[in-house]
């Protein structure tokens, strides 16, 4: 189960950094952008997990593909809402 939520983690910071790189960020900070991804994996593989009974995994590709999917609403989610208090 730990390695399940590593994974969940690192492939979060990965989603996190590749859509930091890709959002007009405007002026925010980067590292704030890849903990939100790393936040969004975690809680959207625990979702996946929770709903489909499966167990937590390294070789789930379905959970990983699901938190990785989780991880970029999030990241999308936040920076839109970001943009709007900005502005």
């Amino acid at each position: 189960m730990l390695m399940g939520i590593i994974s969940w983690i690192v492939l979060g910071l990965i989603a996190g950094f590749i859509a930091s790189k890709i959002a007009n960020l405007r002026g925010d900070d980067p590292r704030m952008g890849i903990a939100m991804g790393a936040m969004g994996a975690v809680i959207g593989g625990w979702l996946y997990s929770l709903f489909s009974g499966s167990a937590v995994a390294l070789s789930n590709l379905t959970t990983l593909l699901f938190a990785t999917i989780a991880a970029v609403v999030v990241l999308v989610c936040w920076h839109s809402w970001r943009r709007k208090s900005i502005s």
